[in-house]
């Protein structure tokens, strides 16, 4: 039985998915496929995922196919856990992220260190840009395609840091609180005692499920959250309701709706819960996001 299931959550990405499911590769990642099965959930795809090109990937990957009564991600990512068998869990909410190759060998070392981990990862954009803001700029697929062509990143996926600006949510870098996380871990037992993704959010894209996970899993004094250092996932364009909509003046950004799904749910504003975590891992050398440092007494800022 495989010690960790990842559970990647796709709707419309087959232009993403073989991307994604090869930085979950044994040979990407550098571990042993015995250890881990990888679950793609097609949460309802007008255009749904080939199982066959899923398989292609080893035996220890499957297609998993659910038809949502809601275009929220939280059902089918709960279904797929039901539905698996690692004791630990690791959760992709947008199959659209190429992982870095460190993820599961730096999360295993974290189950190892830590009782109860919350585990968490660094967001990026592919481009020069913030995805919204290149695409209102006219950045397209077909670009996005080209610059991925320019690094080879398919063996050594830190090379994905040369072609990729941090993402909002993550521009405080490493050694910050993040709001939300799109690749975290946690063991079975601590995902069923939170009850997994709260299916009450319903908004496409899941609204701020993601960032209510990150809250409660924050406020469980048992949990030890723990920021993999030099790790990240990097966001292909693919049309995401809140990553990829266009700043223009014509076209209003899902947030504020989204913040009206969760006062209703949760009964009070949102806020991030704010809690430091443990910093594991090592920057690689193609990540120019310095850490911080200590300054002299007289040195200039």
């Amino acid at each position: 039985m495989p010690r960790l299931t990842v559970v990647v959550n796709f709707f419309d990405m087959a232009r993403e998915a073989p991307r994604t499911l090869h930085s979950l590769t044994p040979g990407y990642q550098g571990v042993d496929a015995a250890d881990y099965e990888v679950v793609a959930v097609d949460n309802g795809s007008r255009r749904p995922l080939d199982p066959a090109m899923v398989a292609s990937f080893g035996p220890n990957f499957r297609h998993v196919a659910f038809e949502p009564e809601w275009p929220s991600p939280a059902a089918a990512l709960n279904h797929a856990v039901a539905h698996s068998d690692g004791a630990r869990v690791m959760l992709c909410i947008d199959g659209a992220r190429i992982l870095s190759p460190g993820i599961l060998r730096s999360t295993d070392r974290a189950f190892r260190a830590f009782d109860n981990p919350f585990v968490y990862t660094l967001g990026m954009h592919l481009g020069r840009q913030v995805q919204n803001q290149a695409i209102a700029a006219g950045w397209t697929q077909a670009d996005e395609d080209a610059l991925l062509r320019s690094v080879d990143w398919e063996d050594d996926g830190y090379e994905l840091y040369r072609i990729a600006t941090v993402a909002p949510s993550s521009k405080e870098g490493f050694f910050s609180d993040l709001a939300e996380s799109n690749c975290v871990a946690l063991s079975r037992a601590q995902y069923e005692r939170m009850g997994g993704y709260d299916e009450a959010f319903r908004s496409p894209g899941g609204g701020l499920v993601n960032l209510d996970v990150m809250n409660r899993a924050r406020l469980d004094p048992s949990v030890d959250p723990v920021m993999l250092l030099g790790e990240a996932t990097f966001h292909q364009m693919h049309g995401g309701v809140a990553t990829n909509s266009a700043r223009n003046p014509d076209e209003v950004h899902p947030f504020g709706a989204f913040a009206a799904e969760y006062e209703r749910i949760r009964g009070v504003p949102y806020e991030t819960v704010e809690r430091r975590p443990h910093f594991l891992g090592t920057l690689p050398p193609q990540c120019d996001l310095e850490p911080p440092r200590f300054r002299l007494p007289d040195e200039p800022a």
